[in-house]
């Protein structure tokens, strides 16, 4: 990318930390141990934490260390835990609430992947010659590294994607090791937003071609060249415009969901003004765990030993013995219905209304059962469990003809935008690298019973030849 594009970023405003807030109200506390009172201002709905640590015990011999140190949060998960201020991605988990940078999903209807991923990186919907811009910018980026090549193509054909995909990723980081802030010794992208622009648009083009490793075409979106390059419709029944558009109607779905794990993971990394592709396989191995985007591999696993769809009731029923888990079902934040599920039910319908159910991908008819079952029975709704929307999705790929293998690194590349987006936002802040604290469990310092103390090995053998006999064996 030349300097002239490189200039031609916007530069949505970041909101600040703590500068802009106003007091909503005050928390008034009591601690019972010391009968001391605090009082701390509420934001936005919240606290900061480090407010608690106000909080202490008493000096008495009694008090722990912990106690003296101040009161801490604990918060297994990060449950209730906010660790950035954003103004890119809204969720209202109870009313079902989705927005991209103010807009509801319904009402970004019909907008290109390429539009979203504008909005959501730098804020606004783009115009044409915007859109344009960004296109033929990510194309340029489209190429492959001799180094990327050599490693993708040294694994086993059956080596799971993701795993490949983050080998590959470390290539494309090894291929410019001067955009590696350790490799040069000192931070890149602190206060270069420009630079922070170029590696964002470096990646979205890397994760396009680590699918495919083919020469793509300037002139074409992302999923076109995705679909093109990887050859996703050589042996679907799909035709190929009909992948594409299907893949941009989900893509827009799955762009960004705030602060989800495998985002977290790449932002903790980020915290330590590491490279943004090392942070992004961080988020990559987060998201192929089975309790976040490898569910769906785990999910598809458990409808392939199901066989077929008169076997379903036998799966329900162990479910609800608590056996087996129904993994794809339940989400954290939604406890009604996820807002995207619908859009993603229409889309899956529009793929099978004319498919006779017995011509279905055998997956697909168990997924089905399972599905139509579930959202009737109440042991499922009575609990607000339903099936998520990356498990809806899933059924997607395979109606158009996607290997299962090869979903959840296409799920990786719909959800980069959002990552980055979160990861320019926070770019454009002082640093402040994520340390969680832990509540420790174990003996005091000093409390133990003996001589706890440290005896080094020298002194240890001088202290075991005392004992032994003169000419004692060994």
């Amino acid at each position: 990318m030349d300097d002239a594009d490189r200039h031609n970023w916007p530069q949505p405003a970041i909101p600040a930390d703590n500068g802009d807030q106003k007091t909503e109200g005050f928390l008034s506390v009591k601690d019972s141990r010391t009968g001391a009172k605090y009082t701390f201002p509420i934001y936005r709905n919240a606290v900061h934490a480090l407010s608690f640590r106000q909080i202490t015990a008493d000096d008495s011999q009694n008090a722990s260390q912990h106690s003296k140190e101040g009161l801490r949060v604990f918060d297994p998960g990060f449950r209730n835990t906010a660790v950035k201020e954003s103004n890119i991605t809204y969720i209202n988990g109870k009313s079902g609430l989705l927005c991209y940078r103010g807009h509801t999903i319904n009402a970004l209807e019909g907008k290109t992947f390429e539009e979203i991923i504008y909005l959501l990186i730098w804020g606004t919907l783009p115009s044409q010659e915007q859109l344009q811009h960004l296109q033929r910018c990510i194309a340029e980026e489209c190429f492959v590294p001799q180094v990327v090549e050599d490693v993708v193509t040294s694994f086993p054909r059956d080596s799971p994607s993701v795993v490949i995909f983050i080998a590959a990723l470390s290539a494309f980081a090894a291929d410019r090791p001067h955009l590696v802030p350790s490799y040069v010794g000192r931070n890149l992208y602190g206060n270069d937003m420009k630079l922070v622009d170029e590696q964002v648009v470096r990646i979205l083009a890397v994760v396009t071609v680590t699918v495919s490793l083919i020469a793509s075409d300037p002139s074409a979106s992302m999923i076109e060249n995705i679909v093109h390059m990887s050859g996703l419709a050589e042996n679907s029944r799909v035709p190929a415009a009909t992948i594409i558009a299907t893949l941009q109607r989900l893509w827009i779905l799955y762009a960004d969901h705030e602060m989800t794990c495998s985002t977290a993971a790449f932002l903790h990394v980020a915290s330590t003004q590491a490279d943004p592709i090392s942070s992004f396989i961080a988020g990559v191995a987060a998201g192929y765990g089975p309790l976040h985007g490898g569910a769906i591999d785990t999910a598809y696993s458990v409808m392939r030993e199901v066989g077929t769809a008169y076997q379903v009731p036998e799966l329900i029923a162990k479910v609800k013995r608590k056996e087996c888990r129904l993994f794809g079902y339940g989400h954290r934040i939604y406890k009604g219905t996820d807002p995207r599920a619908e859009a993603i039910k229409e889309i899956l319908h529009d793929l099978t209304r004319e498919v006779p159910v017995n011509e279905l991908d055998p997956l697909l008819q168990v997924a089905f059962e399972i599905d139509r079952i579930a959202s009737s029975d109440d042991y499922f709704t009575a609990r607000k469990i339903f099936a998520n929307a990356d498990l809806y999705g899933s059924f997607v790929y395979t109606a158009l003809g996607i290997p299962t293998d090869l979903i959840t690194s296409l799920v990786i590349v719909s959800r980069s935008p959002g990552v980055l987006a979160q990861w320019r936002e926070s770019a454009g802040r002082p640093p402040a690298i994520w340390r969680p604290q832990q509540i420790y469990t174990g003996s005091e310092t000093g409390s133990t019973s003996g001589n706890d103390h440290y005896t080094s090995t020298k002194a240890q053998r001088s202290s075991d030849n005392k004992e032994k006999a003169p000419g004692s064996k060994l």
